[in-house]
């Protein structure tokens, strides 16, 4: 029976191993948006201990939200949005990272992002009761650090039907992003938008700093 057991754990291993890193996040995207709706429907759980709040945090409670926030989303819309760009832009960064440092990187550019969403509320109180969840922080990471490795990649931004450079197209979306909220009136996690963009250009000048020939054959490959 033991013998059983470990080859089918070694089965499953092995079923999962296949995937990518970023297939195994967009699985996992996926699989907490249906849990924690589910849970939240029922009221089981309380958004609270799902989402990240200033006050909360500030308070010193809930502070797992750090990490849960990251793996739920608003509305279908919004999850199908960011799995989608993480579809494309982070199967781009994990061949140029390679698997294990596009994981650490992904969860702390969240992180960051999550951190001067917090921090903000000090600044704008209005803002210290609203609530954070959705993958954008950490995609935004990855934007600034494409942003910064391959300036000249041509990419298409929303409905827009001709491709632009990341360059002009990262920072595109930020503005796009902060025009909707305001016209609009839309709870879009701006701040978090920027932080996670901001974390990816430090961490591209860190990587320019310790690949400087890597970096360049990487921008040539990309131009």
């Amino acid at each position: 029976m033991q013998g059983v057991y470990r080859v089918y754990s070694n089965k499953r291993r092995n079923y999962f191993q296949n995937f990518s890193v970023n297939t195994n996040l967009i699985l996992i995207n996926l699989v907490c948006f249906v849990l924690f709706t589910i849970l939240l429907s029922f009221q089981i759980v309380s958004i609270d201990s799902i989402a990240i709040k200033p006050l909360n945090i500030l308070g010193g409670k809930y502070l797992w939200t750090f990490l849960t926030s990251m793996f739920m989303h608003a509305g279908f819309f919004h999850i199908f949005a960011n799995m989608l760009s993480l579809f494309f832009v982070g199967s781009l960064v994990e061949k140029i990272l390679g698997a294990k440092r596009y994981l650490s990187f992904y969860l702390l550019s969240g992180l960051f992002a999550s951190l001067l969403f917090v921090f903000s509320g000090l600044i704008f109180p209005n803002d210290l009761n609203a609530y954070a969840v959705g993958a954008s922080g950490a995609l935004f990471g990855l934007i600034g650090l494409l942003m910064f490795l391959t300036p000249n990649l041509p990419v298409y931004v929303m409905f827009i039907p001709i491709p632009i450079k990341m360059k002009y197209a990262a920072p595109g979306m930020l503005v796009v992003l902060w025009l909707i909220s305001v016209a609009g009136n839309i709870p879009i996690g701006n701040t978090a938008h920027f932080g996670g963009l901001i974390s990816g250009l430090v961490y591209g000048f860190y990587l320019k700093q310790k690949f400087p020939n890597k970096l360049k054959n990487i921008r040539r490959m990309f131009s």
